[in-house]
Protein backbone atom coordinates (compact mmCIF):
# COMPACT_ATOMS: atom_id res chain seq x y z
CA UNK A 1 0.00 0.00 0.00
CA UNK A 2 1.24 3.55 -0.28
CA UNK A 3 1.05 5.99 1.63
CA UNK A 4 2.77 9.89 2.78
CA UNK A 5 5.28 9.76 5.33
CA UNK A 6 7.45 12.06 6.94
CA UNK A 7 11.04 10.84 6.17
CA UNK A 8 13.72 11.37 8.09
CA UNK A 9 17.14 10.81 5.67
CA UNK A 10 20.53 11.62 8.25
CA UNK A 11 20.51 12.39 11.98
CA UNK A 12 19.33 15.74 12.82
CA UNK A 13 18.27 16.34 9.68
CA UNK A 14 15.01 17.78 8.83
CA UNK A 15 11.81 15.59 7.91
CA UNK A 16 10.53 15.23 4.13
CA UNK A 17 6.89 14.25 3.36
CA UNK A 18 7.29 11.45 0.34
CA UNK A 19 5.33 8.47 -0.52
CA UNK A 20 6.65 5.22 0.31
CA UNK A 21 5.30 2.10 0.24
CA UNK A 22 3.69 -0.05 3.63
CA UNK A 23 4.13 -3.43 3.79
CA UNK A 24 1.07 -6.16 4.28
CA UNK A 25 1.07 -7.21 8.36
CA UNK A 26 2.88 -10.36 8.86
CA UNK A 27 1.37 -12.91 11.63
CA UNK A 28 0.85 -10.36 15.30
CA UNK A 29 0.89 -7.33 13.17
CA UNK A 30 -1.88 -4.83 12.53
CA UNK A 31 -1.84 -2.18 9.52
CA UNK A 32 -3.05 0.93 10.77
CA UNK A 33 -4.47 4.07 8.99
CA UNK A 34 -2.50 6.91 10.86
CA UNK A 35 -5.86 10.06 11.73
CA UNK A 36 -3.06 11.58 14.20
CA UNK A 37 0.66 11.61 15.86
CA UNK A 38 1.88 13.44 18.99
CA UNK A 39 5.44 14.26 19.05
CA UNK A 40 7.57 13.34 22.25
CA UNK A 41 10.78 13.90 23.03
CA UNK A 42 11.89 10.82 22.48
CA UNK A 43 11.27 11.36 18.56
CA UNK A 44 13.96 13.62 18.60
CA UNK A 45 16.66 11.41 20.67
CA UNK A 46 16.24 8.74 18.17
CA UNK A 47 16.24 11.42 15.34
CA UNK A 48 19.68 12.82 16.41
CA UNK A 49 21.30 9.30 15.68
CA UNK A 50 22.31 8.98 19.22
CA UNK A 51 20.75 5.62 19.60
CA UNK A 52 22.60 3.99 16.63
CA UNK A 53 19.31 3.29 14.40
CA UNK A 54 19.92 3.54 10.78
CA UNK A 55 18.92 5.88 8.06
CA UNK A 56 16.67 6.65 6.19
CA UNK A 57 13.77 6.18 9.07
CA UNK A 58 10.57 7.06 9.59
CA UNK A 59 9.39 7.82 13.29
CA UNK A 60 6.69 8.31 15.37
CA UNK A 61 5.29 6.62 18.38
CA UNK A 62 2.05 8.40 20.03
CA UNK A 63 -0.18 7.25 17.05
CA UNK A 64 -3.62 6.95 16.68
CA UNK A 65 -5.95 5.92 13.91
CA UNK A 66 -8.32 2.98 12.41
CA UNK A 67 -6.98 -0.82 11.55
CA UNK A 68 -6.56 -1.79 7.76
CA UNK A 69 -5.38 -5.46 8.01
CA UNK A 70 -4.24 -7.58 10.52
CA UNK A 71 -2.05 -10.49 10.20
CA UNK A 72 -2.45 -13.83 10.86
CA UNK A 73 -3.26 -14.63 14.75
CA UNK A 74 -4.65 -10.73 15.66
CA UNK A 75 -7.51 -11.31 17.71
CA UNK A 76 -7.95 -8.15 19.73
CA UNK A 77 -9.19 -5.70 17.26
CA UNK A 78 -10.19 -5.99 13.70
CA UNK A 79 -10.37 -3.71 10.68
CA UNK A 80 -12.38 -0.72 11.17
CA UNK A 81 -11.69 -0.88 14.70
CA UNK A 82 -10.39 2.48 16.07
CA UNK A 83 -7.11 2.02 18.25
CA UNK A 84 -4.73 3.73 20.14
CA UNK A 85 -0.71 3.01 19.32
CA UNK A 86 1.93 3.04 22.16
CA UNK A 87 4.91 1.45 23.44
CA UNK A 88 6.14 -2.43 22.40
CA UNK A 89 6.72 -5.56 24.20
CA UNK A 90 7.66 -8.94 23.83
CA UNK A 91 5.10 -10.81 26.08
CA UNK A 92 6.83 -13.58 27.51
CA UNK A 93 10.22 -12.48 29.59
CA UNK A 94 9.54 -11.92 33.39
CA UNK A 95 8.67 -8.32 33.66
CA UNK A 96 6.05 -8.88 30.96
CA UNK A 97 4.36 -11.96 32.65
CA UNK A 98 4.47 -9.75 35.47
CA UNK A 99 2.23 -6.83 34.06
CA UNK A 100 5.95 -4.61 33.79
CA UNK A 101 5.91 -4.54 29.72
CA UNK A 102 7.01 -1.32 30.48
CA UNK A 103 10.58 -2.89 31.88
CA UNK A 104 10.26 -5.53 28.84
CA UNK A 105 13.62 -7.52 29.00
CA UNK A 106 13.50 -6.85 25.15
CA UNK A 107 12.19 -2.70 25.37
CA UNK A 108 15.46 -1.50 24.04
CA UNK A 109 15.46 -3.26 20.46
CA UNK A 110 11.59 -3.60 20.04
CA UNK A 111 11.10 0.01 20.62
CA UNK A 112 14.50 2.00 19.54
CA UNK A 113 16.40 0.07 16.99
CA UNK A 114 13.98 0.83 13.85
CA UNK A 115 13.70 -2.79 12.24
CA UNK A 116 12.06 -6.15 13.12
CA UNK A 117 14.07 -8.53 15.16
CA UNK A 118 14.84 -10.55 11.74
CA UNK A 119 16.38 -6.83 10.55
CA UNK A 120 13.40 -6.86 7.88
CA UNK A 121 11.22 -3.49 7.12
CA UNK A 122 7.52 -2.89 6.69
CA UNK A 123 8.32 0.29 4.64
CA UNK A 124 10.07 0.85 1.11
CA UNK A 125 10.66 3.62 -1.70
CA UNK A 126 11.45 2.31 -5.01
CA UNK A 127 12.71 -1.26 -3.39
CA UNK A 128 14.77 0.35 -0.88
CA UNK A 129 14.56 -0.30 2.83
CA UNK A 130 13.07 2.80 5.33
CA UNK A 131 13.52 2.20 8.45
CA UNK A 132 11.06 1.55 10.97
CA UNK A 133 9.06 -0.14 13.83
CA UNK A 134 9.64 3.29 16.09
CA UNK A 135 8.29 1.80 19.19
CA UNK A 136 6.41 -0.74 17.29
CA UNK A 137 4.95 1.67 15.08
CA UNK A 138 6.78 4.91 12.97
CA UNK A 139 3.32 6.66 12.88
CA UNK A 140 5.08 9.30 11.30
CA UNK A 141 2.55 8.21 8.43
CA UNK A 142 -0.50 8.09 6.85
CA UNK A 143 0.09 3.94 7.18
CA UNK A 144 2.19 2.31 9.82
CA UNK A 145 2.52 -1.41 10.60
CA UNK A 146 2.24 -1.84 14.46
CA UNK A 147 1.69 -4.95 16.19
CA UNK A 148 -0.83 -6.60 18.19
CA UNK A 149 1.10 -6.18 21.92
CA UNK A 150 1.14 -2.00 21.08
CA UNK A 151 -2.44 -1.64 20.23
CA UNK A 152 -5.33 -0.38 22.15
CA UNK A 153 -8.98 -0.66 20.74
CA UNK A 154 -11.05 2.91 21.42
CA UNK A 155 -14.85 3.47 21.40
CA UNK A 156 -16.12 4.02 17.65
CA UNK A 157 -16.40 7.75 18.29
CA UNK A 158 -12.98 8.34 20.05
CA UNK A 159 -11.87 11.64 18.47
CA UNK A 160 -8.04 10.51 17.94
CA UNK A 161 -7.10 13.87 17.54
CA UNK A 162 -7.30 14.53 21.13
CA UNK A 163 -6.55 10.83 22.11
CA UNK A 164 -2.81 10.41 20.41
CA UNK A 165 -0.56 11.50 22.97
CA UNK A 166 -1.69 9.46 25.37
CA UNK A 167 0.73 6.42 23.80
CA UNK A 168 3.43 7.81 25.65
CA UNK A 169 4.22 11.69 26.79
CA UNK A 170 0.42 11.52 28.83
CA UNK A 171 0.99 8.46 30.60
CA UNK A 172 4.41 8.77 31.65
CA UNK A 173 3.80 12.15 33.63
CA UNK A 174 0.54 11.04 34.86
CA UNK A 175 1.81 7.17 35.47
CA UNK A 176 4.86 8.62 36.89
CA UNK A 177 3.19 9.73 39.92
CA UNK A 178 0.03 7.30 40.02
CA UNK A 179 1.93 4.21 39.39
CA UNK A 180 5.32 4.29 39.58
CA UNK A 181 5.44 6.81 42.80
CA UNK A 182 2.37 5.75 44.33
CA UNK A 183 1.12 9.17 44.93
CA UNK A 184 -1.97 8.81 47.78
CA UNK A 185 -4.22 12.07 48.69
CA UNK A 186 -2.57 14.22 51.20
CA UNK A 187 0.43 13.92 49.66
CA UNK A 188 2.59 16.76 48.24
CA UNK A 189 4.29 16.46 45.44
CA UNK A 190 6.77 18.80 43.30
CA UNK A 191 7.91 18.13 39.39
CA UNK A 192 10.92 19.71 37.57
CA UNK A 193 9.88 20.69 34.13
CA UNK A 194 7.08 21.82 32.85
CA UNK A 195 6.66 20.28 29.33
CA UNK A 196 4.15 17.82 28.50
CA UNK A 197 5.29 15.06 30.70
CA UNK A 198 5.55 17.25 33.64
CA UNK A 199 2.27 18.63 32.72
CA UNK A 200 0.74 15.56 33.16
CA UNK A 201 2.44 14.26 36.32
CA UNK A 202 0.94 17.90 37.94
CA UNK A 203 -2.36 16.55 36.62
CA UNK A 204 -1.25 13.30 38.30
CA UNK A 205 -1.21 14.63 41.40
CA UNK A 206 -4.47 16.40 41.00
CA UNK A 207 -6.10 12.47 40.36
CA UNK A 208 -3.65 11.56 42.97
CA UNK A 209 -5.44 13.78 45.77
CA UNK A 210 -2.47 15.36 46.77
CA UNK A 211 -2.64 18.56 48.61
CA UNK A 212 0.50 20.42 47.31
CA UNK A 213 1.53 20.59 43.94
CA UNK A 214 4.69 22.39 43.14
CA UNK A 215 6.13 23.23 39.52
CA UNK A 216 9.75 24.45 38.76
CA UNK A 217 9.80 25.51 35.10
CA UNK A 218 11.12 28.43 33.55
CA UNK A 219 9.07 29.51 31.13
CA UNK A 220 6.11 31.42 32.04
CA UNK A 221 3.64 30.11 29.96
CA UNK A 222 4.39 26.76 30.85
CA UNK A 223 3.78 27.83 34.81
CA UNK A 224 0.58 29.71 34.01
CA UNK A 225 -0.84 26.13 32.30
CA UNK A 226 0.47 24.15 35.33
CA UNK A 227 -1.81 26.60 37.78
CA UNK A 228 -4.47 26.33 35.28
CA UNK A 229 -4.68 22.46 35.35
CA UNK A 230 -4.11 21.55 39.02
CA UNK A 231 -1.07 22.92 40.67
CA UNK A 232 -0.65 24.88 43.57
CA UNK A 233 2.30 26.37 43.19
CA UNK A 234 4.96 27.75 40.59
CA UNK A 235 8.68 28.15 40.86
CA UNK A 236 10.80 30.43 38.31
CA UNK A 237 14.24 29.03 38.78
CA UNK A 238 15.87 32.41 37.17
CA UNK A 239 14.05 34.25 39.82
CA UNK A 240 13.70 31.86 42.46
CA UNK A 241 17.24 32.43 43.94
CA UNK A 242 17.87 28.74 46.24
CA UNK A 243 15.51 26.27 44.86
CA UNK A 244 15.61 24.01 47.81
CA UNK A 245 14.75 27.04 50.34
CA UNK A 246 11.97 27.86 47.98
CA UNK A 247 10.80 24.83 47.67
CA UNK A 248 10.76 24.36 51.74
CA UNK A 249 9.43 27.66 51.49
CA UNK A 250 6.05 26.22 50.62
CA UNK A 251 6.64 22.78 52.32
CA UNK A 252 9.20 23.17 55.48
CA UNK A 253 9.27 19.48 56.15
CA UNK A 254 10.40 18.82 52.48
CA UNK A 255 7.70 17.02 49.55
CA UNK A 256 6.67 13.40 49.62
CA UNK A 257 7.51 13.09 45.76
CA UNK A 258 9.60 14.31 42.85
CA UNK A 259 9.51 13.52 39.14
CA UNK A 260 11.74 15.33 37.14
CA UNK A 261 10.60 15.51 33.39
CA UNK A 262 14.03 17.63 32.84
CA UNK A 263 17.03 15.64 32.92
CA UNK A 264 18.81 19.02 33.95
CA UNK A 265 21.42 18.14 35.98
CA UNK A 266 21.97 21.10 38.19
CA UNK A 267 18.42 21.36 39.51
CA UNK A 268 17.83 17.51 39.97
CA UNK A 269 21.26 17.27 41.94
CA UNK A 270 19.22 19.44 44.64
CA UNK A 271 16.22 16.75 44.95
CA UNK A 272 17.62 14.76 47.64
CA UNK A 273 17.75 18.17 50.10
CA UNK A 274 13.54 18.65 48.90
CA UNK A 275 12.37 15.30 50.09
CA UNK A 276 10.47 14.93 53.72
CA UNK A 277 10.91 11.75 55.84
CA UNK A 278 10.33 8.59 53.30
CA UNK A 279 10.36 10.51 50.26
CA UNK A 280 10.64 9.62 46.70
CA UNK A 281 12.21 10.80 43.76
CA UNK A 282 11.51 9.37 40.14
CA UNK A 283 13.41 10.27 37.02
CA UNK A 284 11.98 10.58 34.07
CA UNK A 285 13.65 12.97 31.97
CA UNK A 286 16.98 11.95 29.55
CA UNK A 287 19.99 14.62 30.87
CA UNK A 288 22.47 15.77 28.29
CA UNK A 289 25.17 13.57 28.96
CA UNK A 290 25.47 9.72 29.22
CA UNK A 291 27.65 9.90 32.07
CA UNK A 292 25.33 12.08 34.16
CA UNK A 293 25.32 10.89 38.10
CA UNK A 294 23.00 12.07 40.80
CA UNK A 295 25.14 12.22 44.28
CA UNK A 296 23.42 11.13 47.20
CA UNK A 297 24.57 12.28 50.42
CA UNK A 298 24.74 8.82 52.22
CA UNK A 299 23.85 9.43 55.91
CA UNK A 300 20.71 12.21 55.00
CA UNK A 301 19.72 9.47 52.29
CA UNK A 302 20.04 6.88 55.18
CA UNK A 303 18.61 8.56 58.02
CA UNK A 304 15.18 10.12 55.70
CA UNK A 305 14.73 6.90 54.17
CA UNK A 306 14.49 8.18 50.56
CA UNK A 307 13.86 6.25 47.62
CA UNK A 308 15.08 7.22 44.08
CA UNK A 309 14.55 5.36 40.87
CA UNK A 310 13.76 5.41 37.20
CA UNK A 311 10.56 5.40 35.50
CA UNK A 312 9.93 3.83 31.54
CA UNK A 313 6.77 5.22 30.51
CA UNK A 314 5.03 5.51 33.63
CA UNK A 315 5.15 1.78 34.52
CA UNK A 316 2.62 1.45 31.88
CA UNK A 317 0.28 -1.54 31.53
CA UNK A 318 -1.54 -0.73 28.15
CA UNK A 319 -4.54 -2.60 28.31
CA UNK A 320 -4.94 -1.51 31.87
CA UNK A 321 -3.85 1.77 32.15
CA UNK A 322 -4.64 3.40 29.11
CA UNK A 323 -7.95 2.68 29.60
CA UNK A 324 -8.04 4.24 33.02
CA UNK A 325 -6.79 7.34 31.44
CA UNK A 326 -9.36 7.17 28.98
CA UNK A 327 -12.23 7.53 31.60
CA UNK A 328 -10.72 10.08 33.39
CA UNK A 329 -10.34 12.08 30.37
CA UNK A 330 -14.19 11.45 29.40
CA UNK A 331 -14.93 12.39 33.00
CA UNK A 332 -12.80 15.91 32.63
CA UNK A 333 -10.56 15.06 35.21
CA UNK A 334 -7.46 14.73 32.32
CA UNK A 335 -7.60 17.97 30.74
CA UNK A 336 -4.15 17.22 28.37
CA UNK A 337 -5.87 18.83 25.15
CA UNK A 338 -5.84 21.98 26.91
CA UNK A 339 -1.84 22.15 26.28
CA UNK A 340 -1.84 20.83 23.03
CA UNK A 341 -1.88 22.40 19.49
CA UNK A 342 -2.79 20.00 16.36
CA UNK A 343 -0.58 20.91 13.20
CA UNK A 344 -1.04 19.50 9.80
CA UNK A 345 0.98 16.24 9.18
CA UNK A 346 3.15 18.29 6.55
CA UNK A 347 4.19 21.21 9.42
CA UNK A 348 6.03 18.64 11.34
CA UNK A 349 9.57 20.55 11.09
CA UNK A 350 7.78 23.65 12.22
CA UNK A 351 5.85 21.68 14.96
CA UNK A 352 8.91 20.26 16.07
CA UNK A 353 10.87 23.78 16.13
CA UNK A 354 7.81 25.03 17.93
CA UNK A 355 8.13 22.93 20.41
CA UNK A 356 11.76 23.52 21.04
CA UNK A 357 11.76 26.78 21.31
CA UNK A 358 8.46 27.17 23.25
CA UNK A 359 5.56 28.25 21.21
CA UNK A 360 3.71 24.91 22.08
CA UNK A 361 3.87 22.54 24.89
CA UNK A 362 2.29 19.36 23.01
CA UNK A 363 2.64 19.41 18.95
CA UNK A 364 0.43 16.60 17.28
CA UNK A 365 0.01 16.01 13.82
CA UNK A 366 -3.26 15.54 12.25
CA UNK A 367 -3.40 13.91 8.96
CA UNK A 368 -6.13 14.05 6.46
Amino acid sequence: MDALAAVLHEPAGPFTIERIEVAEPQAGEVRVAVKAVGICHSDLVIASGALGNPFPTVLGHEGAGVVDAVGEGVTSVKPGDKVLMSFNSCGHCVRCDHDDPAYCHSFFPLNMICARADGSTRMTKDGQPIADNCFGQSSFSAVCVANERNVLKVADDADLTTLAPLGCGIQTGAGAVLRSLKGKAGETLLVIGGGAVGLSAVIGGTLAGCTQIILIEPQAKRREMALEIGATHVIDPATAGNIVEAVRAIVPIGVDMIVDTSGHMPTLEQAPAMIAPMGRIGLVGLPGALDAALPLPMIQWLTLGGTVRGIVEGDSDITGFLPELLAYHAEGRLPFDKFVTRYPFEKINEAIADSHHGACIKPVLVLD
